[in-house]
């Protein structure tokens, strides 16, 4: 159970012995790995501040990593503005059911209002039912269907 408080912020070098382990229960879930170079680069373009292109950001509960998040910024050809991709959301079995998935979100929406990008959005497994319970308050459900190359 946790005591304190939950804080976020963004990642930093220093992070990634503590970010690894959750991007690869993340990966775990949607039943995919990474090799040691993805998780490398990965992490490389997450904490550098000239790759303006993704950022990431780390929850924290009583002073342990529990959560994750990462998103991508780029064009839309139907809008001046940017807009962002909300691609890695995870939090650890300990952590969950005490807001934090909830508080990643709102801390991608600021982070997007301030870099001006219009909208944010992002995707899940239709069996993700918990997942989907937060994301039906704190989102619109679309009728856009996702295809991938065969």
């Amino acid at each position: 159970m946790v005591t304190g408080d939950i804080s976020i912020r963004k990642l930093s070098a220093g992070d990634k012995e503590c970010w690894a382990p959750l991007w690869a229960a993340y990966l775990d879930f949607y039943e995919t790995t990474g090799s040691e170079e993805i998780f490398s680069t990965t992490f490389s373009r997450l904490v550098n501040d000239d790759f303006d292109a993704c950022e990431g950001y780390m929850a924290f509960a009583d002073g342990n990593a529990a959560g994750i998040v990462h998103c991508l910024y780029h064009v839309h050809l139907w809008q001046e503005e940017k807009t962002c991709y909300l691609q890695d959301l995870y939090v650890d079995k300990r952590y969950r059911r005490i807001g934090i998935a909830g508080k990643l979100i709102q801390q991608i929406y600021a982070r997007s209002d301030e870099k001006g990008a219009k909208g944010v959005y992002w995707m899940t497994q239709d069996f993700n039912s918990n997942a989907r319970k937060l994301y039906d308050e704190i989102g619109v459900k679309t009728p856009f269907i996702k295809y991938t190359r065969s």
